[in-house]
């Protein structure tokens, strides 16, 4: 800790103090990046190197820096994630509170998993960590290269919004390097207002003999330009431009303009050469600087993803989504056959039944057990004009195309016997071992302008159910174009998953061909994750193709793999296998008080304007007793902590009046319990409106509170409440609480309930 001398460390230098906190499972990394720091003049508030962590974790330490007073941002350096739960909860917690940047190593390692399904091999481990990093909302870097360019960002400059990029330049070409750069990394060039002297171009060309005052009058102009978001400005050294010349018109400039603005611009600087000076100056002004383009772009890409990730973490989606209603029960009893019945794999006929339970549409099939069965199962859609498919079924070939167990385009009785006879031949021939039990016959889907995708779910050792995406066909693995998103997933989610494939640029509409119904796609995506949440048993689902073009999408294909009980270390409170907990739809209740019927659930993102209307109307000395103090506005950032939570250790219950208004449904009241890392001691708060009070609902909302943590497994409730607060203190009595005065603040009594048996204190 360099703020207070204390180094129990083998780095070879101590770290100035700073505000970025170091946490690395690797004693080595810790050590570079402490080294570059220490070169750079980056200070830290910490520096920790875990090792084995046997006790301290890397959640333990994101628990801790997000509370940091002193702590702006967090680097972490991880191998491994034991507890995918914990850490998950841990992160998306810090995330919401500062930029977190994560460095992983061991990306390559061999895959040692056996999965035998397209989207168990397409789930690779590298894969699932970069999606629950991206859901947890931190900054993911390759190498220890974007390291130091995300530590040289974040030592000098806070995350702002925006994402587009003004280019000034002493030269064309420089200019034109990074402008490419940004371009590869998906960036946003700036369009840029004339101004006078100034070509409305982008990037800005100075020309080589741009001095310093050069410099001033190119940047002022930018910065005060609404067109753009953030400058960087590029000098290359010359005979006629000394590096320190041109940093200090930067450096002057950029704190001139700056101090008249509400929202400070910020500048990026790449200055090419070691001119000590230069760096010394742009330092501190506190302007990030670069030696290179590549490490610029990085730099500023670093925090435009910082603030698009909080936009992630807005959203909690449903653990039921409410554009569809599955047949659970049905779903459960399919499974439950097949386990009963000693198969890990579902038959063609059950596989169907699934995806119909969860509105998945899929192409029909008819089960026959031999040849005969199967050309008098194809003869209505021959008859009909049509065409069928012949496939193989079998509970030992997952992949029906490596032995030719498919057959097209068959439109005769004959040509359904002979397909029949050639893919019982090249079985026995190519797998001697495998049960054959008979032969699914569908009719023949054209794919036409249909895109070939593929969706499904695969099983994580670390991080549970993961869903895949991706383009589909025979050679899925090969082309390798998928995304992965950990559930619960809700349309906009599923749609920014299908946004990160290169096959979802087809599903645009090009030339005469009209656009897919990516909306359709999505809600595929929705389903499965909920498939998924509703069946454990579950462990890899695979829907290749599935087909989707105008009129929606369509499973041409699809297998299912099963099993008994949880995987190894996915059992624990709440939902056994996610390792982001969804919203507790569980937990919604229907009160009647006086007559009234009062909806009561738990807290959801979009609830922020609730609050904000809830905060205008009540009674001032309410929101006193509540916050302790008099409170004159509420902030986004202040209503954001109170409505975007982690389940998995916060839970907020509302209270809506269901009686219509004008301004549609009124919030009465809302209990808040906050669990602490480890969930032994929770702390509660409430309030509700004047004109509740006497009506039971305090009491309500507390008792539903109480129970949830006692769902969880929390030890004991406490909570702070003001003396002259009676009618809160009488609830609290009435439900059990010990009281005591505050010894600390006379106007304050702590109460706490138990939930469980406390061990007696020991003698000394």
């Amino acid at each position: 800790m360099p703020a207070r001398k204390l180094n129990a460390s083998l780095f070879a230098h101590m770290p100035a103090p700073g505000d970025l906190a170091l946490v690395s499972t690797s004693g080595t990394v810790a050590a570079a990046i402490v080294e570059w720091a220490s070169r750079h003049g980056i200070g830290l508030s910490a520096a920790l190197a875990l090792g084995s962590a046997c006790d301290v974790d890397v959640a333990d330490c994101l628990d801790h820096f997000a509370g940091d007073f002193r702590t702006r941002a967090i680097l972490l350096c991880l191998d491994e994630i034991a507890d995918a739960r914990r850490f998950m909860s841990a992160a998306r917690a810090a995330a919401r509170a500062k930029p977190v940047v994560v460095l992983r190593s061991g990306r390559h390692r061999p895959d040692r998993r056996e999965s035998v399904t397209h989207t168990g091999a397409l789930a690779k481990p590298d894969a699932v960590y970069a999606a629950a990093f991206r859901r947890a909302g931190l900054l993911s870097v390759q190498n220890l290269d974007e390291m130091f360019a995300a530590v040289e960002t974040l030592g000098r400059q806070r995350p702002f919004p925006g994402r587009r990029l003004a280019i000034l330049a002493n030269g064309d070409g420089v200019g034109q390097l990074a402008a490419d750069r940004l371009a590869d990394r998906g960036g946003t060039l700036a369009g840029v207002t004339p101004a006078d002297g100034f070509p409305a171009e982008n990037p800005i060309d100075l020309g080589i003999e741009a001095d310093g005052p050069a410099y001033a009058a190119a940047l002022e102009p930018l910065l005060l330009d609404k067109a753009n978001d953030a400058v960087l400005a590029i000098h290359v050294p010359t005979v006629r431009s000394g590096a320190a010349a041109v940093a200090t018109a930067i450096a002057e400039t950029a704190k001139r303009v700056r101090a008249g603005q509400m929202r400070k611009k910020p500048v990026f600087a790449i200055s090419l050469g070691d001119d000590a000076a230069a760096g010394e100056v742009l330092a501190e002004a506190g302007i990030p600087r670069f030696s290179t383009d590549s490490e610029a772009i990085e730099g500023f890409l670093h925090l435009v993803r910082y603030r698009e990730a909080q936009d992630d973490l807005m959203r909690t989606p449903d653990s039921l989504p409410r554009d569809f209603h599955a047949d659970v029960q049905a779903a459960r009893g399919i499974v439950a056959r097949a386990l009963r019945q000693g198969a890990t794999w579902l038959d063609p006929i059950a596989v169907m039944e699934l995806l119909e339970a969860y509105d998945i549409a899929s192409v029909p099939l008819t089960l026959a057990p031999d040849i005969d069965a199967a050309a008098a199962a194809a003869w209505p859609v021959i008859a009909g004009g049509g065409a069928v498919a012949l496939k193989v079924v079998s509970p030992d070939v997952v992949h029906k195309s490596d032995i030719g167990g498919v057959q097209l385009d068959l439109t005769s009785e004959a040509d359904v016997r002979a397909a029949a006879q050639s893919i019982l031949a090249r079985a026995r021939r190519e797998r001697p071992d495998a049960r054959i039990t008979g032969f699914a016959v569908q009719p023949m889907v054209r794919k036409g302008r249909r895109r070939e995708l593929i969706a499904g779910l695969a099983e994580d050792p670390t991080f549970g159910p993961v869903v895949v995406f991706g383009r589909g066909g025979t050679a899925v693995e090969v082309i390798d174009d998928r995304a992965l998103g950990l559930p619960p997933l809700d349309l906009a989610l599923a749609e920014d998953l299908i946004g990160r494939t290169r096959v979802a640029r087809r599903l645009c509409a090009y030339r005469d061909v009209p656009a897919a119904d990516m909306r359709a796609v999505a809600l595929t995506l929705v389903k499965l994750a909920q498939l998924a949440a509703d069946l454990p048993q579950v462990r890899e689902l695979d829907i290749n193709p599935l087909l989707a073009d105008e009129t929606g999408a369509i499973a041409l294909d699809a297998r299912v793999r099963i099993g008994r009980g949880y995987p190894e270390g996915r059992a624990g409170r709440g939902h056994p296998r996610f390792a982001i907990r969804p919203y507790p739809t569980e937990w919604v209740r229907t009160l009647t008080f006086k007559g009234r019927p009062i909806q009561v659930r738990p807290v959801r993102p979009e609830d922020e304007p609730l609050f904000r209307a809830f905060f205008a109307t009540v009674d001032p000395e309410d929101v006193r007793l509540r916050f302790f103090a008099p409170v004159r506005e509420f902030s986004h950032a202040f209503l954001v902590r109170l409505t975007q939570l982690d389940y998995a250790r916060a839970i907020a219950f509302v209270a809506l009046d269901e009686t219509e208004t004008e301004e549609g449904r009124r919030m009465l009241g809302a209990v808040r319990l906050h669990a602490d890392a480890n969930g032994e001691s929770g702390e509660f708060a409430i309030l509700v409106r004047s004109e509740a009070r006497g009506t039971g609902l305090a009491y309500a909302l507390m008792r539903l509170m109480i129970d949830w943590a006692r769902a969880q497994g929390i030890a004991r409730v406490e909570g702070s409440v003001l003396a002259e607060n009676r009618p809160m203190l009488a609830v609290c009595r009435r439900l059990g609480f010990v009281q005591r005065p505050d010894p600390e603040d006379a106007g304050m009594v702590t109460v706490r309930l138990p939930l469980k048996a406390e061990p007696a204190p020991s003698a000394v």
